[in-house]
Order: C-alpha cells, then sequence, then structure tokens
C-alpha cells in the first residue's frame, strides 16, 4: 500500500510539472507561431470530426435505412409473384395457340377432303430417320382405325397405318425406305412407282417409268389407286429433278413431298 501510495504521489507530480512547462512555454510563444500550430491543429483535427460526424449521422439515419430496406424486399417479392404469374399466363397463352392451329389445321383438312369419310388425329410422336420414318398418333382401335388405313394431311399424302394399339397408331410415311406407292404423273397416264431413299430422309425417289412417258421438272405427282391401301388422286409431291441413264429404262426422278414430315401435327385416317 505504501509503495503503491509513493508511485501515485510521484506520477502527480509528474503530470504538474509537464502542465507547468507547457503553460511557460505557450505563454512565450508569439502569436505567428501559435497560429500556425492552430492551423496544424485544425488540419488534425477536422477530418476526424468529419468522419465522426458521419458515423452519427448514419447512426441517427439507421432506422429509415432499415425501414426502406424491408419496403425494397416487400417490393422485390411483389415484383417475383407477378412475373412468375405472367410467365404461367404466357405458357397458357401458348398452349392456347398451338390448340387452335392444331383446330384450324384440322377444320382446314376436313373441308379439304369432305369427299373422305375420315378420323381426324394429332401426332404425338415422330420418328423420322434415313433408316425408318414413322409417326405415332393418337386414335386407335377404340376410334375404328385399321391397318392399311391411308393417312393424309394437309399438304398431301403422309401415308398408311402399319400397326394399331387401343389408343394409338403407327403410320409408315412416304419418305420410309421400305414405302412403295403407286403414283401417275400429271401429264402421263402410265403409273410409276415412289418409294423412300436411304440416302435422303426429304426426297422420295420416283422409278419404274415407262420409256415413252415424257417427264418435266414441276409435274405434280398423285397416288394411282392402284395396290388396294392409297385411294386415288392424293396429291404426293412435285418432281425436282430428273435423272437419266445410258438405258432409258433406269431413268429415275427425284420427288419433293408435299407434306414436311418434320412439322407435320394434324392428320386424317381415310376410312376403307
Amino acid at each position: 500500500m505504501g509503495n503503491k501510495g509513493k508511485s501515485s504521489g510521484i506520477l502527480g507530480s509528474v503530470i504538474v510539472l509537464v502542465l507547468l512547462i507547457l503553460l511557460i512555454f505557450l505563454s512565450n510563444v508569439d502569436n505567428n507561431k501559435l497560429s500556425y500550430l492552430e492551423n496544424i491543429g485544425a488540419k488534425v483535427t477536422t477530418p476526424v470530426q468529419k468522419i465522426l460526424s458521419d458515423i452519427s449521422n448514419k447512426i441517427k439515419g439507421n432506422s429509415s435505412y432499415f425501414s426502406s430496406l424491408e419496403v425494397l424486399k416487400k417490393e422485390n417479392e411483389e415484383l417475383k409473384n407477378k412475373n412468375s404469374k405472367l410467365e404461367t399466363e404466357l405458357r397458357e397463352l401458348e398452349v392456347l395457340k398451338a390448340e387452335n392451329k392444331n383446330l384450324q389445321e384440322y377444320m382446314n383438312l376436313t373441308e379439304k377432303y369432305s369427299a373422305y369419310e375420315a378420323i381426324p388425329a394429332y401426332v404425338i410422336n415422330k420418328d423420322i430417320s434415313n433408316y425408318s420414318s414413322n409417326l405415332v398418333i393418337n386414335v386407335g382401335s377404340k376410334d375404328g382405325i385399321e391397318e392399311d388405313m391411308t393417312v393424309i394431311a394437309d399438304k398431301g399424302l403422309v401415308g398408311h397405318i402399319i400397326s394399331v394399339e387401343e389408343k394409338s397408331s403407327k403410320v409408315q410415311v412416304i419418305i420410309d425406305p421400305a414405302s412403295t406407292v403407286s403414283c401417275n404423273i400429271s401429264t402421263a397416264e402410265e403409273s410409276i412407282i415412289c418409294k423412300g431413299t436411304l440416302d435422303n430422309d426429304q426426297i422420295i425417289r420416283a422409278t419404274y417409268i415407262p420409256t415413252g412417258a415424257e417427264l418435266i421438272v414441276g409435274d405434280s405427282i398423285q397416288t394411282s389407286g392402284i395396290g388396294g391401301i392409297y385411294q386415288k388422286g392424293i396429291f404426293v409431291g412435285t418432281i425436282k429433278e430428273i435423272i437419266t441413264t445410258n438405258n432409258s429404262i433406269d431413268r429415275y426422278a427425284i420427288v419433293e413431298p408435299a407434306v414436311d414430315f418434320s412439322k407435320v401435327n394434324t392428320v386424317l385416317v381415310i376410312k376403307k
């Protein structure tokens, strides 16, 4: 206890001494030097005061800052909900547009082929390649579908039914390499054969062309009605190129199908 009191007394004496020396020093400093010291002090203390003032203002404004933040969060949630609702409405609109398009195609089909007794159908699956070209439609035996029925689209011939389930059927399209269709050329009476090709799933090949038949690029090809599957007079496609060989018997023509099989969605199945 004695040592601690003694140390405190010494420290107090030192502080008093320093203060006396400082007062004596300041009393002997002229005004110019004092102003210089004041300026230095001001330069040091002003930035500190500014920082302290900014901190004080921020502390005072905290309540309004957090209040604004809550408002922004609420508005953001409302915008998210509105955006989600708009996306749902847009999807529903696209579905309605697709359904309306299919309905319009169906109406066009039934009007165009009113002479046929037919069953409307939609394509529900596609397998289009160089090796096999088939469609699956949403009607089957319960709808009266049978094998070998002709299938047509708005632009022309699609193919024929090759297998039937209760609620669906498979269609072999005319660009399938295994497909064979007996046809007529618009400028000739003789029958020809149109087949799919292995090297191109966008065309069919017209073969067995009679030597006396005159082919012209742009001629249209229709079904001949021969063969027991396809009715007569259904549009198949248009001649795009004529390939001649040394032997006139071997000549053939490249036919562009009337139907774009990658885009066909609505078809009619013609009853026998």
